[in-house]
């Protein structure tokens, strides 16, 4: 038994840290474990805008229908359909953080919530991504953004503002959809968008720079330029600063989810979709620059920058080594 009391024999890594992990809590769908964790912060590829990333869980309550991330599960030898019904929440995470800043430069960035949600339903009970801005409210001249899809963010706001006043702050809110039936289809258990967009107006009125990403952009579901044009309109008046415009990016491990989910919902799709992606997890040729200048010319009439501005490079950052390679 993966989840009994003792590991499936033949694991290893990930894989056998998540078999030996102890059950936290459980509820009708949703069962969480505890995992240890050696490390906190994951580096990037070059080029990406931050360094580093950090993901207080694993696995994500939303359970979106497009979720790249599922590939995660599956390093742990569990199906990607248990992503959002197995819960890992990572052991002492303030701890690991204090320990693994001191190794690296204050001019890496840090982005929270690239692959899993912190702020997903989990976060109420253990309440990691909090421990996490705890440790991050001491810190002077860093680079740090916040993804999310939750309203639960602004539950967070003393440390926030913290936050910004010594560093350079950032919250990404995703909202694919103003249509509340779709978004309940595509992002089964994340809040509604008009909360989120409450979310983002909280935010703004508290100083804090917040846009939004309408990511991923699905091909005929969620693209067309009125649905896009209309949700950007909503995030200017929220008080967004930035519209984002990624399109849908479908790894193999989405697509055992994402394709059944075409298949009930949206069959006369499914051929087309299977076509595109089959071959590939990325969109290429003319439709890429469709989109591209459809989002373009959105931003330009509501004055919206396409990401969050970067941070100044501080000439003492310069200086310092990169110590940091987390294992």
């Amino acid at each position: 038994m993966l989840f009994g009391d003792s590991p499936a024999p033949g694991l290893v890594g990930i894989a056998r840290l998540a078999s030996e992990s102890t059950t936290l809590e459980a509820k009708s769908r949703v069962e969480y474990f505890e995992i240890q964790s050696r490390s906190l912060l994951n580096r990037t590829k070059p080029g990406m805008p931050f360094t580093w990333t950090v993901n207080p869980y694993r696995g994500c309550e939303f359970g979106c229908k497009y979720c790249y991330a599922r590939y995660t599960h599956e390093f742990m030898e569990l199906d990607p359909n248990a992503f959002e019904d197995r819960i890992y929440a990572k052991a002492n995470v303030a701890a690991i953080l204090k320990r693994e800043l001191r190794k690296t430069r204050e001019s890496e960035g840090i982005a929270i919530g690239t692959a899993t949600d912190p702020y997903q339903p989990a976060e109420r009970r253990f309440g990691l991504t909090r421990s996490i801005l705890e440790v991050l409210s001491r810190e002077r001249g860093r680079a740090i953004s916040v993804t999310t899809k939750s309203d639960l963010v602004v539950r967070d706001l003393d440390l926030l503002s913290v936050i910004r006043e010594r560093n350079t702050l950032n919250i990404n809110m995703t909202i694919t959809t103003l249509n509340t039936k779709l978004a309940r289809m595509l992002e089964p258990r994340a809040p509604r968008p008009d909360l989120r967009l409450k979310a983002v107006h909280e935010l703004s009125n508290a100083g804090i720079s917040v846009g939004v990403f309408p990511n991923p952009i699905l091909p005929l579901i969620t693209d067309r330029e009125a649905s896009l044009d209309a949700l950007a309109k909503a995030a200017k008046d929220a008080g967004a600063r930035y519209f984002g415009g990624g399109i849908l990016f479908l790894m193999p491990s989405a697509q055992k989810v994402f394709f059944p989910f075409l298949a009930e919902k949206f069959p006369h799709l499914l051929r087309r979709y299977e076509e595109r992606y089959r071959d590939n997890a990325y969109l290429k040729g003319a439709y890429r620059e469709t989109i591209r200048e459809r989002v373009h010319a959105i931003r330009e009439k509501y004055g919206l920058d396409s990401g969050p501005q970067p941070a100044p490079i501080l000439e003492t950052d310069r200086l310092q080594p990169g110590l940091f390679d987390p294992v």
